[in-house]
């Protein structure tokens, strides 16, 4: 890392030797399409899930600028299609998420949990490709209505992202136009008033259907098996699609949502970190509790695919949030008869936009006898938030058996009031070279520049200002097909995550460095129907920034982190009407300075499992009858607050799912969630606060007509 203001003609020697590297390179692409290449058919339909009725699909793009079979992508990727999010009832992406292997949701309202992977949250959620900050407590996780499938790769994802944690990265592939007409709605309700309404239409505009149109909207509203706890949602999304030519498409996509939430914050413990004993259904909320966010995003996508299966494509994507929020909970821990000492609330007003830009080429080209392939590009991306906040206590007993939500409501003084305004840009390459038949290596780089500082908008004092450049992040991984059907690969992977601590002499110390080593085998079966995959995984998380022991309040960049384990995972169809998603994830986390589990959110052992059978004409009665069901088994977790360690044990929970086509256009199906009512802790936090129940059992009807 280079501070503001040093080496200043190294940095800029070093920016025009990396221009020209990409001149070059987009040189060597306009040759290699010059060059009479074998013709490369891509099978860009495959790439929706939209329809096909499988739990897999052959084609993916998170971590990568182009789509690519899952085989050609050295690291874990998993894929949530459309008749996994539809059979799965879900609407949310953290509801989602709960049954997708190797992913933990720490609980909070629908659209609020925290999402981890490998030990690490993620803080960045990708549409399109496109980056979008994600911080849990604002609610801006998208509905599922307007997503076509959720794509997620596991470890770090430098190369085209720069900055971030090194969990990996989760990209919404959102529902496109078709030049076909045609649609469907579908009304919902089930346990504890639940009820919603999705409509979805599409449509060409002109005869021809070189432009079409689809609009999605949805509303849901939902009371908490919490007392006092509701959550509402409406959402509205509409794209167009435009073919300038036969190989040229220019796509726009505006969504917007709204969240009206009354929170909940969790239970409190014992105050030696004991779990309660309590129904379900215990509140520590007040009638005055109330979230509201507004989340609106443009996204506008050019790409013209050249004849040889290279492409060029520029996107962009603004987006403009906000939140207001107040919400009361216990101040303490609770004794033995449920009595808490205060009430603690927090406010908090948030505006923020951001805006996100990429533009890259993709081509292959002949050397040697071979096929190979570059990618160069440039992106950038900009936040800019205010926040306001005020926090205090209400005094008073309440207790947890006859809780008081009907306390005063108070008058908050925002105290805090700041303004941040992070912005990176990145140069990127990514060269494929495939020096014998089977074998593919990969390699790329990145340069990265990264700024940001935070205004104390009270003071006007300027703090955290970081100044970050041409940070590299290298990529390399190989892939080998060992038979027709199954691949072998490995990779090692970076990323880089900015840190706003200061050493003795006031610097700012360098930015963590993630990276991740993964060896593994996918294959593929039954006419890619089903994925098969295994990995082992090992990522280092160094720089972390630890106390000066020689010099109090000041940082040294020398904490490490290790996690490790092992991915096991099958999806898709092994049989014609037989779908079926499964994984085991072990995970294993370590902080190197004291030999403390770093993680310890994240189980040791994790299953997920979901599989359907569909019955057809061969069936008799049966037919347009489906019948599923999923298991999530954790083993034990646990948190520490403030020294007191809270254990959760661990828990199994069943599902189960049917569904029936009465006829061509309409589908009755129901869900039921913990159909034999488990009652377990599915979060712990600290002694007063953030410690959730998991759902109880209950159940969705839904009926869907097609047209």
């Amino acid at each position: 890392m280079k501070m503001a203001g040093n080496f200043e003609r190294r940095r800029a020697l070093r920016s025009i030797l990396l221009a020209s590297t990409i001149l070059s390179i987009a040189s060597i692409g306009a040759k290699a399409e010059e060059a009479k290449l074998d013709t490369i058919t891509v099978q860009g339909s495959s790439y929706e899930t939209e329809g096909t009725g499988s739990y897999t699909s052959d084609l993916v793009s998170v971590g990568e600028k182009e789509v690519l079979t899952a085989r050609e992508i050295p690291q874990s990727t998993h894929v949530i299609t459309r008749e996994k999010l539809e059979d799965g009832g879900y609407t949310s992406l953290d509801t989602t998420l709960r049954e997708t292997p190797g992913v933990v949701v720490l609980s909070n309202d629908d659209g609020r949990s925290s999402l981890f992977s490998r030990g690490f949250e993620y803080d960045v959620l990708y549409f399109n490709g496109l980056p979008a900050p994600l911080s849990s407590i604002y609610g801006t996780q998208p509905d599922m209505a307007i997503v076509d499938h959720v794509e997620i790769l596991r470890g770090p994802s430098g190369l085209f992202g720069g900055s971030g944690e090194p969990t990996g990265a989760i990209n919404m592939r959102l529902k496109q136009a078709k030049d076909t007409f045609g649609g469907s709605a579908s009304i919902t309700g089930g346990s504890y008033d639940n009820y919603r309404g999705d409509v979805d239409v599409t449509s060409p505009l002109t005869e021809n259907g070189r432009i079409r149109g689809r609009v999605v909207a949805a509303y849901q509203t939902q009371d908490s098996w919490v007392d006092s706890v509701d959550n509402e949602v409406g959402v509205g999304y509409g794209t167009v699609q435009a073919d300038l030519t036969e190989d040229t498409t220019f796509t726009f996509s505006l969504s917007h949502m709204e969240r009206d939430i009354s929170p909940f914050n969790g239970l409190p413990t014992l105050a030696d970190g004991t779990l309660l004993d309590v129904d379900v259904s215990t509140t520590t909320g007040t009638g005055w509790n109330n979230f509201e966010n507004n989340v609106t995003d443009y996204i506008a996508e050019l790409e013209h695919k050249f004849a040889d299966g290279g492409h060029i494509k520029a996107s962009t994507r603004y987006s403009d949030r906000d939140v207001d929020f107040l919400y009361g909970y216990a101040a303490s821990a609770a004794d033995t008869n449920g009595d808490v000492s205060g009430m603690s609330y927090l406010g908090r007003t948030f505006d923020e936009s951001s805006f996100a830009a990429d533009a890259h080429v993709s081509k292959p080209f002949e050397l040697f006898g071979q096929v190979h392939n570059v990618i160069a590009g440039v992106d950038y991306r900009k936040v800019e938030s205010d926040m306001q906040q005020g926090r205090g206590t209400i005094g008073g007993t309440f207790n947890l058996y006859n809780w008081n939500t009907s306390v005063a409501e108070p008058d908050v003084s925002y105290t805090t009031d700041t303004t941040s305004d992070p912005s990176q840009v990145g140069i990127y390459s990514q060269l494929r070279v495939n020096p014998v038949d089977r074998l593919t290596l990969i390699g790329g780089g990145r340069l990265s520049w990264y700024e940001s500082s935070t205004t104390n908008n009270n003071t006007g004092a300027v703090t955290d200002r970081i100044d970050i450049d041409n940070e590299f992040t290298p990529y390399a991984g190989v892939t080998y097909d060992i038979t027709d059907y199954a691949t072998v690969y490995g990779s090692y992977t970076t990323i880089f995550q900015p840190q706003s601590d200061t050493d003795v002499s006031g610097n700012i110390i360098d930015p963590r460095e993630g990276q991740q080593y993964e060896g593994g085998v996918k294959s593929q079966f039954f006419g890619n129907a089903l994925n098969v995959t295994a990995a082992y995984f090992w990522i280092e998380d160094t720089n972390r920034a630890v106390s000066d022991p020689d010099n109090t309040g000041s940082s040294l960049a020398q904490g490490k982190v290790r996690v490790r384990g092992v991915d096991l995972e099958v999806s898709g169809n092994p049989l014609p009407n037989w779908s079926v998603m499964a994984g085991y994830t072990y995970t294993e986390s370590e902080n190197l300075d004291d030999g403390e589990v770093f993680s310890t959110y994240t189980p040791e052992h994790m299953v997920q499992l979901w599989s359907k059978y569909s019955f057809d004409s061969s069936s008799g009665m049966l037919d347009g009858l489906s019948l599923g069901g999923g298991m999530r088994a954790f083993s034990d977790f646990y948190s520490v607050s403030r020294g007191t360690t809270i254990e959760a044990p661990g828990y199994v929970v069943f599902d189960t799912f049917a569904s029936y086509k009465i006829n061509d256009s309409f589908k009755l199906a129901i869900n039921i969630d913990n159909i034999l009512d488990e009652k377990y802790y599915e979060r712990v936090g600290g002694t007063s606060v953030f410690n959730f129940y998991g759902k109880p059992r209950t159940f969705k009807l839904r009926l869907t007509t097609t047209f």
